[in-house]
């Protein structure tokens, strides 16, 4: 709880200035959603992009489907 004397700290500070700025600029973008997912070090060496992820992802679905094992 806060007393009269105790000041009151500014939520955005004078050098923010966001006057020439776009409003909803990126609404779509996130209207649509993301998925952000963090790849350990040694899985990110081997993955270069999401595409390639996606990839090995989608092969693992399909052989999991088929029933098949999955070596470990």
């Amino acid at each position: 709880m806060k007393t009269k004397n105790q000041k009151h700290e500014p939520e955005m500070l004078p050098e923010y200035d966001f006057t020439a700025g776009t409003r909803g600029k990126y609404v779509d973008r996130f209207e649509k959603g993301s998925n952000i997912v963090v790849l350990s070090p040694d899985v990110a060496e081997v993955f270069n992009d999401s595409e390639s992820v996606n990839e090995a992802l989608r092969t693992l679905i399909k052989i999991t489907r088929q029933g098949g094992k999955i070596p470990v």
